[in-house]
């Protein structure tokens, strides 16, 4: 009985071990692309702060600002709560200054 314990005791460490190693190897590989992120996001939230005349942004402005493609930028423009228009073109504003209605 001691040896059965003993071993399940064994597979749950060690399984805990191996998923913690995978965790940490996830976080060190990601780290890069995180610190990026945010310092992308960082400029968005910039230029969103003091929007064109018509209080919009236009996407080809932000990609570029930033150096990332339209589909990145929209990503990143999501996480910090800003929308694109439903009538003009490809342009975005933070939600909170122009909530939909």
């Amino acid at each position: 009985m001691c040896e059965f314990l003993a071993g399940i005791i064994g597979a749950v460490v060690g399984g805990a071990i191996a998923i913690a190693g995978q965790w940490l190897k996830h976080q060190w590989e990601t780290q890069e692309m995180r610190n990026r992120d945010e310092k992308r996001k960082k400029l968005l939230k910039q230029m969103l702060d003091k929007p064109g005349p018509n209080g919009w942004r236009k996407m080809e402005t932000l990609s570029g600002v930033i150096g990332a493609n339209r589909d990145e930028t929209a990503r990143l423009l999501t996480e910090i709560d800003a929308r694109s228009s439903e009538t003009e073109g490809d342009v975005w504003v933070f939600i909170k200054d122009k909530p939909l209605p």
